[in-house]
């Protein structure tokens, strides 16, 4: 029977975030429904945090049919390392960690080898560890306000076989309809957060009081301007001092976090998930501008993404 207007009216709404969270765990239990085999990307950043958290949620009470894949580009924060082994045990993750190790072994660093590093530590060990995994449907946090070229990938983005993405051969997503079928070869990156904004990220993890990387909240720490950036020394045996350069200490956190090389923290003083959500609403700067990394070289993220960056 179709409800009367007096009766709809009297239907409870969903709030903004909690549609967003509906939207990703239909995404969730959908794609993995028709999965052959799953995996869910983890940097332990604050996206693929939620992410994992969403999927806790989807598939409460049993244990989410994936497990969490990490790829360590050898030049991770601690920290964050230490919250991803935390976080997967907690939860009853299973977590699998891929390195390029022949590139450790040779010392490619974000120093000295721009995007040959970014293709040799990140890229080329996801390609592999996905083919060796045969995953036909990888999950990731990325959302589409981050970066201009996400703003043009579907929720279910195709990949070729050897993980290139065309944009102009995306499908449409009309009605909130997902695609999903496969042809040899293909693959498809599923991203459930793509609707999603930096606030929506902050304010969910405070409404549900999700723990998230201690980088993520202001501490006082050692740092170099480099560039109009402050950089965090989280290795200081490993770090590369140019002329003139010398380590001060000040109150700062991240917004983003990638290899701490070419990852810039902001001042700030936002020690708590409520004081982040605040500053965050009156920033003025994109998130990803701390991602030092994404332009070097003359690189660009569409580029990567091309050739098998997430």
């Amino acid at each position: 029977m179709k409800p009367t207007e007096s009766s709809a009216a009297q239907l409870p709404r969903m709030s903004h975030l909690e549609r967003l969270e509906s939207e990703a765990i239909h995404i969730l239990r959908e794609v993995v429904a028709e999965a052959r085999n799953s995996v869910m990307l983890f940097s332990a950043g604050k996206d693929s945090t939620v992410m994992a958290h969403l999927a806790l949620r989807a598939f409460y009470r049993g244990k989410p049919p994936f497990p969490l894949l990490h790829i360590d580009s050898t030049w991770e924060f601690g920290s964050l390392l230490t919250f991803r082994d935390s976080f997967a045990r907690d939860h009853g993750f299973d977590l699998i960690v891929r390195a390029n190790e022949e590139g450790r072994a040779a010392g490619l660093s974000p120093f000295d080898h721009g995007e040959r590093y970014t293709s040799a530590m990140r890229t080329e060990p996801l390609k592999v560890a996905l083919d060796q995994g045969g995953y036909d449907v990888i999950l990731g946090g990325a959302r589409r306000d981050e970066e201009k070229s996400r703003a043009k990938e579907r929720i279910v983005s195709i990949r070729s076989a050897g993980h290139g993405w065309v944009p102009r051969q995306q499908r449409p997503e009309l009605w909130h309809l997902y695609n999903t079928r496969l042809a040899p070869g293909q693959s498809a990156r599923v991203l459930p957060l793509s609707n999603w904004t930096e606030a929506d990220i902050w304010s969910y993890a405070l409404l549900h009081h999700i723990p998230l990387a201690p980088l993520y909240f202001a501490q006082v720490r050692p740092v170099i301007e480099r560039d109009g950036a402050w950089l965090v020394i989280d290795d200081p045996a490993r770090m590369r001092f140019k002329a003139g350069e010398a380590t001060s200490e000040r109150s700062v956190r991240f917004r983003t976090l990638g290899c701490w090389p070419v990852t810039a923290a902001v001042e700030s003083q936002a020690a708590d998930l409520f004081s982040i959500v605040r500053e965050t609403l009156g920033a003025a700067n994109s998130e990803r501008q701390g991602r030092i990394g994404d332009s070097e070289d003359g690189g660009s993220l569409e580029q990567k993404k091309r050739e098998g960056y997430f």
